[in-house]
């Protein structure tokens, strides 16, 4: 029996970043696309309503409006020569796509429109999972969400619908960032991605490459992650 080994840091490089953005509506979570490397390699998934923060790029767009879309670039995504091309794929936002899978499911359920957020947890969670493991760089974005846990403390976290959803989704991903905005000390506006939890924030990095406060470029931080594995690849 033949058996083909690879190593955990090749498959860190093979597979890609595979990240998920949360904030709040403005902070520019869809023009992270931008900030790939190269805008010909990269694909976004769109359920939002509108990409003018994008105007002034040429970047591929693939529209969600319905389940059947879904499935369709997922399809196309993995079984055609143009599909595979790709480096990058933005999908923007999970917040909006899980609202379309609930309305699907909603339809389904007749007039028990409770019973369509168990199936759609799934789907979406289920979708999520075949996305993220495509062997590109991965990032997904989401709405900021505020909540009060048992000690009245706030939360920031991923706005998805259902109560299990923004609970799990975190745990998809090697990379959870919040982004936000602030004012330094000469009175400028900046807008930093937080990379590690706190009391108040969920956020995880597990490449551990990453400085608590990133600055917000995809291409940063598929470098300070891919690159610094490959180096280290190298030197093994």
């Amino acid at each position: 029996m033949s058996i083909k080994l690879s190593t955990t840091r090749q498959e860190a490089v093979s597979n890609g970043v595979k990240m998920l953005v949360y904030g709040d509506a403005g902070i520019g979570k869809t023009s992270l696309a931008k900030t790939a490397p190269d805008h010909n390699k990269v694909i976004i998934l769109s359920a939002e309503s509108g990409l003018l923060s994008l105007a002034d790029t040429d970047i591929a767009v693939f529209k969600v409006e319905e389940m059947q879309d879904l499935l369709d670039a997922y399809n196309w995504l993995t079984t055609t020569e143009q599909g595979l091309s790709y480096d990058w794929l933005i999908l923007d936002s999970l917040s909006e796509m899980t609202e379309v899978v609930l309305a699907a499911e909603k339809l389904k359920a007749g007039r028990d429109k409770r019973a369509a957020y168990v199936p759609m947890q799934e789907i979406i969670e289920s979708m999520i999972k075949n996305f993220r493991d495509l062997p590109k760089n991965v990032c997904m974005t989401c709405k900021l969400e505020s909540y009060q846990d048992d000690s009245k403390m706030v939360i920031k976290r991923p706005k998805l619908v259902g109560q299990q959803l923004p609970v799990n989704i975190p745990y998809l991903f090697d990379e959870v960032f919040y982004m936000h905005s602030g004012t330094d000390a000469d009175g400028q506006e900046y807008r930093a991605l937080q990379t590690q939890p706190d009391r108040r924030t969920v956020a995880k990095d597990r490449s551990g490459k990453l400085d608590l406060y990133e600055y917000p470029s995809l291409a940063h931080i598929a470098e300070k992650i891919l690159n610094n594995t490959t180096q280290t690849n190298q030197e093994a």
